[in-house]
């Protein structure tokens, strides 16, 4: 619960995109809203009626001082009963609900298309979601409902885990991006599978930037985990090369290679990319093992065409989206998944180690349609 709730918090900007057009739309169109009747009130039994001896009453004598039976006392009001009070006898609060035709199909699919969910994405799941539906009235909850469902079952294929391979040391290439948080990934991942009684070794590959060096053996340093360097400017594919040299005579269970930040559309340092992968195969034919392509999800539709470049090139084997808190375009993890069914190992909502957590479906998608675990 913790873990959902730290989620949706996270995810308020997208979630809060898509309640408010939720409920814009369902107002727009919506029909007489629907209350709850009041309950009849329930007659409450009345007392027993006790037989009266009327020779007792000839011959009881008279009160003087009035006694109970006076005239003037005002009656005890009735007593609200135990459903009254449980309801507080008001009015529930009305809902609200619009009936699901063409026109409010197509504001579905628009508001959709705006999260970054993309157009064959938000066609697909507005229509899976008018299924059976069209015609019905429905309301804000259950429209939420119905979206988070049809998240969840586009997710679920694509949710797993980094997989580990008996190979030692297993190579992981992490490629992305400038900015997308591919050395804070390593780092967290890094941390974390030392903790799970792994030993890792991490190859600074980002040989043009001192600072991501830098940023690699802080992280580095925290998680216990050592960190191979190269002088500025030498070939990233040289010091691969030595890193797993390094690791397999180490025993090391994983070596984690970072790659300098590259732009899909800077074909040099894609080239350079691809020589990586070349060299470490000399190594080991079948390395590396797991690609593992970092997205920034602010980028929105633009991470789409990065992980179309990136699989040519070094044949990315599952996704870890970042920046899931400073977003309103959550809804492009979607469009990935439908797209490409790549696994997503692992989102990022944040800066500390442990904001980088395992991917949920269910949990992503409840918090991206705005619904409460």
């Amino acid at each position: 619960m913790a873990i959902f709730k730290k989620l949706k918090d996270r995810l308020f900007k997208s979630s809060t995109k898509i309640e408010e057009g939720l409920e814009a739309i369902v107002d727009e169109g919506a029909e007489a809203p629907e209350t709850t009747p009041e309950p009849a009130p329930v007659a409450e039994p009345l007392p027993p009626v006790t037989p009266v001896d009327l020779g007792a009453v000839d011959a009881a004598p008279l009160d003087a001082g009035g006694g109970d039976s006076s005239p003037d006392e005002t009656p005890e009001p009735a007593k609200t009963g135990i459903l009254g009070r449980i309801m507080g006898r008001g009015e529930a609060a009305p809902v609200k609900r619009r009936t699901l035709d063409d026109d409010m199909l197509e504001q579905l699919e628009e508001l959709l298309i705006t999260a970054d969910m993309g157009v064959d994405t938000a066609l697909r799941v507005t229509a899976n979601m008018a299924e059976g539906r069209f015609g019905k009235r429905l309301s804000v909850e259950e429209i939420k409902s119905l979206l988070a469902s049809e998240i969840a079952r586009i997710m679920e294929p694509v949710a797993k885990p980094m997989p580990l391979y008996p190979s030692r040391p297993q190579v992981v290439l992490v490629v992305g991006v400038n900015g997308s948080g591919k050395t804070t990934t390593i780092g967290k991942l890094a941390s974390q599978f030392r903790a799970a009684g792994k030993s890792v070794v991490i190859a600074a590959g980002d040989t043009f930037r001192a600072a991501a060096v830098e940023q690699l053996q802080v992280w580095g340093t925290r998680a216990g985990v050592p960190v191979l360097t190269a002088p500025e400017g030498s070939d990233p594919a040289s010091l691969a090369y030595d890193a797993m040299t390094k690791a397999q005579e180490d025993g090391a269970d994983l070596l984690m290679i970072d790659t300098a930040g590259r732009l899909q559309n800077r074909q040099d340092l894609m080239e350079e990319l691809a020589k990586i992968v070349r060299v470490i195969r000399k190594k080991d034919p079948e390395a590396p093992h797991n690609t593992l392509l970092v997205l920034d999800a602010t980028t929105g539709q633009n991470a789409i065409n990065q992980v179309e470049t990136f699989q040519k090139l070094a044949d990315v084997s599952g996704l870890v989206m970042t920046k899931l808190d400073g977003t309103a375009k959550g809804g492009v993890l979607v469009a990935l998944a439908d797209k490409f069914g790549l696994p997503i190992h692992a989102i990022g909502v944040g800066e500390q180690i442990d904001d980088l957590s395992p991917f949920d479906p269910e949990d992503f998608a409840k918090a991206l349609a705005g619904l409460d675990a």
